[in-house]
């Protein structure tokens, strides 16, 4: 998750004419008349003078030509790769990517990356994208893109190699858990619109709501679920499966519509002002039902702090597997026109005071991905094998046919047993949600 910071006074944009210029625009004599921090200052100037001296013997010695620009920006380049893995220097193409990625619809493939122990990984493809159809899966390795290795590349470089012209194919070569050997997958870019919210009915009186990604109309839309269906649910099952994120406040709303008070996340950087507490109000809250909560490795982010959250207010039972583990906040700031510096500000913290980056978020039932095992006993003998069994009451009998027929009218909103039966993980949901209804009463 991150924000732009369009302006700010604190940001200099400097153009590095020579050395002379940048050190007297950088530490003004007004920073070393303060006599208690002329140490410190002394030891900046020492630093930024090492600096400047290693600038000019690369310009001077270096066996290709480099310009003064060119030596700046590399070294920016290299300054914010090295504080951790979401911070990046913009160039002006990179920004103009994230200005349009920011803009929810863009030609690609679908997928949210991220760097896992140096690795480019796929945290989770996008629900209906080319990706998600191509059959890549979160906590895929790409090794590849288009032949080109991703050893030592950012995230931004990968991003920007696989957008391109809606159409174009690309071909991915990735490392899989449990496969023996790299699998080569091909995919045609199309233009990534992205359905955040979807909802479905499980027997009747649960409802199923799947959010994919934490964009700006997702508290809405769950919302609108929820009051449609309101006097006949019984328990919701919340699926941020695969969801990579998105909007801070999106996340903080959707726990809000189910906790009616407490904290529900707290944000704390180095500065005080990027210190913040997000809380639940009692007037937000929409229903008090049972709750589950779907996790897996792909939820990352926002995912991470609603069923966190959720979690440490005893509001939900999280089931699934341990979540991404991204808990930091990255801001976007400009550094002139065209060029910017994404740089990581804050961590969360969920309400109970545990973080949630590099660790994620643990289920309270582990449940691994897979299908639900079923044995038919051929060799069962019922009541209604019998010989001489009595006979159900036709009526029931005619009603229950009639009732079939309506069923199949709208079964696009109904999970059905047979899809419950290739989903373990929701199939478990389904049960918790049933025995959570029942204690209710």
């Amino acid at each position: 998750m991150y924000r732009f910071i369009m302006k700010n006074k604190n940001i200099i944009s400097l153009g590095f004419t020579s050395v002379a210029i940048s050190v007297g625009l950088l530490f003004s004599s007004n920073l070393l008349a303060k006599t208690p921090q002329k140490n410190v200052e002394e030891s900046r100037l020492e630093a930024l003078a090492k600096f400047t001296k290693v600038i000019s013997i690369v310009q001077h010695y270096d066996v290709d030509k480099i310009t003064i620009e060119q030596i700046i920006d590399k070294s920016l380049d290299g300054l914010m790769k090295n504080l951790d893995a979401h911070s990046n220097y913009l160039t002006q193409k990179d920004y103009k990517r994230l200005q349009v990625q920011t803009n929810g619809e863009f030609g690609g493939l679908g997928i949210t990356v991220g760097m896992k122990d140096g690795a480019l990984t796929v945290i989770a493809p996008i629900e209906g994208t080319p990706a998600d159809r191509a059959g890549l899966k979160s906590g895929d390795i790409i090794l590849k893109i288009n032949k080109k290795s991703t050893i030592g590349m950012t995230i931004d470089e990968a991003v920007s190699l696989m957008r391109g012209k809606v159409g174009a194919p690309i071909d991915l070569m990735i490392v899989r858990k449990g496969e023996m050997k790299p699998l080569s997958i091909h995919i045609i870019r199309a233009i990534i619109q992205i359905q955040s919210v979807y909802a479905k009915v499980i027997d009747k009186d649960i409802l199923y709501i799947r959010v994919t990604s934490f964009d700006k109309k997702v508290v809405e839309d769950v919302t609108k679920e929820i009051k449609k269906r309101k006097s006949t649910t019984k328990g919701i099952i919340l699926d941020l499966r695969n969801n990579p994120g998105g909007l801070l406040d999106q996340a903080v709303g959707l726990v809000d519509t189910f906790v009616d008070k407490g904290v529900i996340v707290s944000q704390k950087g180095r500065r005080k002002e990027e210190t913040k507490i997000y809380s639940a109000h009692a007037r937000n809250t929409l229903t008090k039902v049972p709750l589950v909560v779907l996790v897996n490795g792909g939820s990352a982010s926002a995912s991470e702090i609603v069923s966190g959250s959720l979690q440490d207010h005893k509001r939900a039972v999280l089931v699934g597997e341990n979540t991404f583990g991204k808990g930091s906040v990255q801001v976007v700031l400009p550094i002139t026109k065209t060029e910017a510096i994404k740089l990581t500000i804050a961590r969360y913290y969920l309400p109970s005071g545990r973080t949630i980056q590099a660790v994620g978020v643990k289920p309270d039932i582990v449940v691994a991905p897979g299908e639900v095992t079923t044995h038919k006993n051929e060799f069962a003998i019922k009541e209604a094998d019998l010989k001489k069994h009595l006979e159900k009451e036709l009526a029931k009998i005619d009603g229950k046919k009639d009732k079939v027929k309506e069923d199949k009218k709208d079964k696009k909103d109904i999970i059905t047993q047979e899809m419950l039966n290739k989903d373990i993980q929701l199939k478990e949901a389904v049960d918790i949600i049933k025995s959570l209804v029942i204690i209710k009463g």
